[in-house]
């Protein structure tokens, strides 16, 4: 693989090198309040009628927990679990996608949790609920997380299938050592191998997510993992900063006897 010289604008970089929110979700956290209430909603929803729409659909079940998580997840091995899920699911959005009505869905994204935690007939029961639901654009970004830990081949085949097109994977970190203290221990081959299966089958865009500030890591090792990345080649790489957080996530008093 080449190495293209980059001309990085400092100007813009030291204009925006300050802690900001996560834009993990939109509107941040922060901005929820007990005050917008269903009148506010439904006026909310009304507002831009010719807006084309993004969909966020949360699977919050994982197998593991994952020490620097502070997502909001449901560690258990109980299947079933998912499937009372996806019934309360399947009730809000019937009563919920008539409010948008004659709107056209532009981007569909699943995160977690762990969206992969769902087996093929969750998945596809999902999918055609939504499709049932909502009108899709026939160029929308249908996108989701993926834990490399919680996954097979096949499976990516069958999100191909159902009309994925877009993938975003957990990495964190490729340090064994620090994989371990996180309780995210990963199969490094079977990544690379993930990520060329997904480009074969037809997804247009991968991403990869990092952490830094995590146990142990160095400038040293998170040079590996970097070197690493770029082998990998994604359209993308999201990089977090670890947020340490002990009075509110159990798993961050983990990392802090490390």
């Amino acid at each position: 693989m080449s190495v293209q010289q980059i001309d990085w604008d400092l100007a813009l970089i030291q204009k925006y090198n300050y802690s900001g929110p996560r834009y993990t979700s939109y509107p941040t956290a922060l901005e929820f309040s007990e005050d917008f209430g269903e009148q506010a909603f439904l006026q909310a929803v009304a507002r831009y009628p010719e807006r084309p729409l993004s969909l966020y659909v949360h699977i919050p079940f994982c197998h593991k927990l994952c020490y620097f998580c502070g997502c909001n997840k449901i560690v258990t091995r109980q299947q079933h679990k998912a499937d009372q899920y996806l019934d309360a699911l399947e009730q809000e959005i019937v009563h919920r996608a008539p409010l948008f009505a004659g709107r056209h869905v532009s981007q569909l994204h699943w995160g977690g949790g762990t969206p992969t935690y769902l087996n093929k007939a969750q998945i596809s029961r999902l999918m055609k609920l939504l499709r049932e639901n909502f009108q899709f654009n026939a160029d929308a970004e249908i996108s989701i997380e993926v834990d490399p830990r919680e996954i097979e081949l096949d499976v990516l085949d069958h999100l191909r299938a159902e009309g994925f097109n877009r993938l975003s994977m957990g990495v964190q970190d490729f340090n064994k050592e620090v994989q371990r203290l996180v309780n995210r221990e990963q199969d490094e081959e079977f990544i690379f191998a993930l990520l060329n299966h997904a480009r074969e089958i037809g997804f247009t865009s991968t991403n990869i997510d990092l952490i830094y500030g995590l146990p142990k890591q160095t400038p040293e090792s998170f040079a590996f993992t970097l070197k690493r990345v770029a082998e990998l080649n994604p359209d993308r790489l999201s990089v977090f900063n670890y947020a340490h957080l002990p009075t509110i996530f159990c798993c961050s008093a983990q990392n802090q006897r490390c």
